[in-house]
């Protein structure tokens, strides 16, 4: 096979796909502590954060539509090879965001960017499991996790203390002569194409268009205001298109997804689990630098540094996560993150304007602690399903489960917080100065006014933050449905369902 003679030892394999998890990962995050310059920049108020937030969901959804496509072809085609080309696609689109100069731009030149980097972490995960035998694939997966974690974890504070130094535009060059460093790596990785593999195009391009328009119904503030028909409509057709995949799928000779996957409840449940948690998450990382950044008056690199509090410990749940499924099984090890994750955002749901440590620290990182032990039993749970051949698309689903909860959770949060927000106002005018009133009591007025502004933004925050704990608690309902209560690996009943066996 092509690139066969090419070997490095697993180390250097997997600190190769690390760091590409590591790199694009950053730009999962790193626009959450850069959006309060961005809205500047870009001339965005904090009453239109329902369009600011596209510069988030526009990476979801680019990452979200193209990842399974991506994986399969990597499957087919070699890692290495395809992992190169979403690195040109990548570099590409974060040039074109390094330079736009509106919000239409930067939103297409984010789903560029998303493009490439969505095929990162699946194609990274599928290197890892095949360059450690498969009773070690609890390690190569917790590094290659573990290294996206870590990217996602540095992220706001790495485009915070960019923005310190410079402007957010460098947050994207300098994604650049990373990637080309990352490039010229993966020319010593094996690259080994199955060459009785085929792509199913048809399947494909249905999947692609069935999750866009899913994920763009999702992303639309009006499926939760009512206020508009258009989101159910697209919901609907693209739903309508999944039931059309499912139906090809099962008479295609070499399916994208394997139709087998669907009837292995444990695979689905950890699908399940996994969009709830992105729910979850995307609403904590998103609330906790933006209410540092307005309401409490904070730069964004003490809001990144909030953040990090959460994000920081999300790598060592997911390392003691690993360490337990193998002792205690995965149901445990599902209820006490998802538990966890609730009880530090209910914790941090109840600050007040002058909360500090030890507080502040402990409530994030109980939070962050409870969303990194989930990581190894969902991942684990969806790679022991399918066959190696289907390994990077299996990897796949699992982060497009995920995306597509933090894009149901961002519109959820932009639509109903908006809303929200003008009820708290609806009673506040602004205290314009009055004939014959003195200086004094027109700054009294004005103090007045503020003090009750701050406390509708604190309130819309706290109602943020526990819709997030919700969603990580209803998520232990899927959970319990995941594998049986012991941890097993390689020989799972899940594998043994979706093999038909």
């Amino acid at each position: 096979m092509t690139g066969a003679s090419r070997t490095l030892p697993p180390p250097l394999i997997l600190a190769v796909v690390g760091l590409g998890a590591f790199v694009t990962a950053l730009d999962q995050t790193v626009v959450v502590t850069a959006l309060p310059s961005l809205m500047l920049d870009l001339k965005i108020s904090l009453t239109q954060l329902d369009q600011a937030s596209w510069i988030i969901t526009a990476y979801l959804l680019g990452y979200t539509a193209a990842m399974p496509v991506i994986g399969r072809l990597a499957d087919v085609y070699g890692y290495a090879k395809v992992y190169q080309v979403a690195l040109v696609v990548f570099v590409i689109g974060t040039s074109l965001v390094a330079v736009s100069q509106s919000l239409e731009w930067m939103v297409a030149a984010r789903v560029i960017q998303a493009v490439g980097g969505g095929a990162t972490v699946p194609i990274g995960l599928a290197i890892a499991g095949s360059a450690l035998p498969r009773k070690q694939w609890g390690l190569a997966l917790g590094i290659v996790a573990g290294a996206a974690e870590a990217g996602s974890m540095l992220g706001p504070a790495y485009g915070g203390a960019i923005i310190e130094l410079s402007n957010w535009r460098w947050i994207f060059w300098l994604n650049v002569p990373q990637s080309a460093v990352l490039f010229l790596a993966l020319f010593w990785l094996p690259n080994q194409p199955n060459r009785e593999a085929r792509v199913d195009y048809l399947g494909s391009a249905l999947l692609v268009a069935a999750l866009l328009l899913v994920s763009l119904a999702l992303s639309r503030g009006s499926l939760f205001t009512l206020s508009s028909p258009v989101p159910f409509v697209m919901g609907g057709v693209g739903l309508a298109l999944a039931g059309v995949l499912l139906v090809v799928e099962r008479r295609a000779q070499q399916p994208l997804l394997s139709p087998a996957l669907f009837r292995a409840k444990a695979f689905l449940a950890a699908n399940g689990a996994q969009l709830l948690v992105g729910v979850s998450l995307i609403i904590a990382m998103v609330t906790v630098p933006l209410m540092a950044n307005t309401i409490m008056g904070k730069t964004p690199l003490t809001g990144a540094m909030w953040l990090l509090r959460m994000t920081g410990a999300i790598p060592v749940g997911a390392v003691i996560g690993g360490l337990l499924l193998g002792r205690v099984g995965i149901r445990p090890v599902m209820v006490a993150g998802l538990g966890s994750a609730a009880l530090g955002l209910l914790l941090v749901s109840g600050w007040d304007l002058d909360v500090r440590d030890p507080q502040l620290t402990l409530h994030l990182a109980v939070a962050g602690l409870g969303f990194g032990l989930v990581i190894s039993p969902i991942m684990t749970q969806a790679l022991t399903a399918v066959s190696d051949d289907y390994r990077a698309t299996a990897a796949s689903l699992v982060v497009v489960a995920r995306m597509l909860g933090m894009t149901l959770g961002l519109a959820a949060l932009s639509a109903w917080g908006v809303e929200h927000f003008q009820t708290l106002m609806s009673g506040l005018e602004f205290p314009l100065p009055e004939p014959g009133e003195s200086a004094e009591e027109a700054q009294a007025h004005l103090a007045e006014y503020n003090a009750e502004l701050t406390a509708a933004g604190l309130s819309l925050f706290h109602n943020f933050l526990r819709v997030a704990a919700a969603g990580a608690l209803v998520a232990i309902l899927p959970a319990l449905a995941m594998g049986s209560s012991r941890g097993r690996y390689g020989k799972s009943d899940c594998r043994a369902k979706a093999l038909g066996r």
